[in-house]
């Protein structure tokens, strides 16, 4: 018993032991952490001759964290993001700081989409053409994606190896009505009438593209194509029709077949590349660059004037809300990442009643969601369009739910490769029956006190009583939508119906349709906001809403978006499209109520 007890006692002083040093541990990770935040706070000091180093290789979102974080604890790791709004004002002020000399984009994979990248590169075009400094692009392989932006660079480069993908653009979607027809799984689709273009639910009940949505992406991709050709051309000194006949006949092969195409002007490593560098900069062969990262150079300080050549004090000028809608569209508060329905009207209904805001941007970067949540935000949209303008800026898609809260606005931008439309509802019911029955042994017995109380059931299939009456519901909310749409946008019930029934369209094709009024990015859109406001250049700034999330938040939420990327990394492995499947499926699984979504994803490599 003496025994007992002693190597009890050994082991609980063990633990103990164990606990305090991890709780030290813990406890000192935490401080380093807010050691690092404290720092991450103060301005960056800029040497005079340094050069804006942009990568670009973590997630683009829209609006950038309110605190850059990084931290590594253990198997956690932070997930950082970039900022759009913050590239754009660091390009921005590099344009105007003596101290920059010119900027590198020291390109890889850009996780970002044709809009985002549309807009970057259109600033900095602008870059080159006000301020006269040089940019210049590098990489060791390039992606269509990538080469996009590195085109408008005054010199392209590539390693002697590496490669420039140019083939053109494929869209391949992945159907799973085959797996479901194995595991007894039936996906009860309902569309509106006329949706025909709403193939959000053919990923799940056909094994092959519709018609309608074959006639729909192929408009699509050539859309994207002949903005993308028509974009670079001219940046290359080409002709647009030469970049199609290049991908046509898949003549960049290798790296000088870049070269002797016209689509990069040297073979070099980075060395090489960086000695050129110097040069462009006005540096001696022995000096060494100093390069201020993208990040850091967001907090550099740089005095700017006024539009009369004074200094202003930016805090008393009036605002212009730039209000973010990114992600899908759910009920409620939402996460990151998401839009949620009561926190975006929250958002706008305080810039709408703030008197120090004078106009209003909604930044729209969706594919929809809930068709509840997004009439909701519309009706915010409605009620702030009443006494001040305000105005949508799409970023990469503003589609179905994400063009429902738009279109009340009194002026849409969006940029020519902006996926938009998709104006259409539909609604999805599994029935799982026969893999419950079937594959698992299990059945399904009940009591109900009225006759359509399990109507939404997943345990049997719907009656065609119900179906016609689910279908009642989704065509209601078509009409709806497209009396939205019409009382908006200044069109014919039946006109909108036309270019609606589910149909994405490019920006470009927006315009054409009457879906948009102009096309531009964020920064002309907050223009245009302020011009109706009779605010001119430099007599407003913009602040962003709702209020970010704090440090604390951020850690939580980066934590549990690991922990969700762990679990479908262990069931599929690298495998890309079965890990967006596993999403699509998680999607369909959190879905409630009737959908104004959009039915695919685009990416373009």
């Amino acid at each position: 018993m003496r025994q007992f007890f002693k190597f009890m006692f050994a082991s609980m002083l063990g633990t103990l032991l164990i606990g305090m040093v991890l709780l030290v541990l813990f406890i000192g990770s935490i401080a380093a952490l807010g050691s690092a935040f404290s720092m991450e706070g103060k301005p960056t000091t800029v040497p005079s001759g340094s050069v804006l180093h942009i990568t670009l290789d973590q997630q683009i979102v829209d609006r950038g964290p309110k605190d850059a974080f990084n931290f590594d604890f253990g198997p956690f790791r932070s997930t950082s993001k970039l900022g759009l709004n913050d590239i754009l004002d660091d390009i921005e002020k590099a344009k105007h700081d003596d101290r920059i000399k010119g900027i590198f984009l020291d390109l890889g994979v850009v996780p970002a989409g044709m809009a985002t990248l549309k807009e970057i590169r259109n600033k900095l075009a602008e870059f080159k053409a006000e301020s006269g400094k040089p940019v210049v692009a590098f990489a060791d392989v390039y992606t269509q994606r990538t080469y996009y932006l590195a085109s408008v660079a005054d010199k392209v480069y590539l390693v002697p190896q590496g490669d420039l993908d140019f083939r053109g653009l494929q869209s391949e979607m992945m159907f799973m009505a085959g797996l479901f027809d194995k595991l007894g799984v039936q996906i009860q689709f309902i569309r509106g009438s006329d949706n025909k273009f709403k193939s959000y639910g053919e990923t799940f009940t056909r094994k092959d593209m519709s018609p309608a949505n074959k006639l729909q992406m192929t408009a699509l991709l050539e859309g994207v194509w002949h903005n993308y050709i028509h974009d670079v051309a001219p940046e290359r000194k080409l002709v647009p029709e030469a970049l199609d006949t290049m991908a046509a006949q898949l003549r960049v092969r290798k790296a000088a077949d870049a070269v002797a195409a016209g689509l990069v002007d040297s073979l070099l490593y980075r060395d090489q590349v960086l000695a050129d560098l110097k040069t462009s900069v006005g540096l001696d062969a022995d000096q060494e660059i100093n390069f201020v990262e993208l990040p850091k150079y967001t907090k550099a300080v740089v005095s700017r004037t006024g539009p009369d050549g004074t200094s202003t004090n930016r805090w008393s000028l009036p605002k212009v809300a730039v209000v973010y809608a990114q992600g899908e569209i759910q009920d409620g508060d939402g996460e990151d990442g998401n839009i949620g329905g009561a926190t975006l009207s929250e958002a706008i209904r305080q810039a709408r009643v703030d008197s120090s805001v004078k106009a209003i941007v909604l930044r729209v970067n969706s594919p929809g969601g809930s068709g509840l949540a997004s009439d909701v935000i519309w009706r915010e949209v409605t009620l702030a369009k009443a006494v001040k303008p305000v105005v949508v800026s799409m970023g990469d898609v503003a589609a179905s739910g994400g063009y429902y809260i738009s279109c009340a606005a009194n002026k849409i931008y969006a940029e020519p490769n902006t996926i938009t439309g998709s104006i259409g509802v539909f609604g999805i019911i599994p029935n799982m029956q026969g893999f419950f029955n079937d594959k698992l042994g299990l059945t399904f017995d009940g009591v109900k006190t009225h006759k359509y109380a399990d109507m939404m059931t997943v345990t049997r299939p719907l009656t065609d009583e119900e179906k016609g009456i689910i279908q009642g519901f989704i065509d209601r909310f078509y009409a709806t939508f497209t009396e939205r749409v019409a009382q908006g946008r200044n069109m014919p019930v039946a006109n909108v119906d036309s270019i609606g029934q589910g149909r994405v369209w490019t920006g470009t094709d927006a315009l054409r349709i009457g879906l948009v009024d102009e096309l531009g990015g964020l920064e002309a859109a907050t223009a245009e906001a302020a011009k109706l406001a009779n605010l001119g250049k430099g007599e407003f700034r913009t602040v962003g809403f709702p209020e970010q999330k704090d440090f604390l938040q951020q850690v939580r939420e980066s934590l549990n978006a690991q922990a969700r990327g762990w679990v479908a990394k262990e069931a599929f492995g690298d495998d890309v499209q079965l890990l967006g499947r596993f999403e699509e499926v998680r999607k369909v699984r959190a879905m409630s109520g009737i959908q104004a979504r959009m039915p695919f994803d685009v990416e373009v490599y």
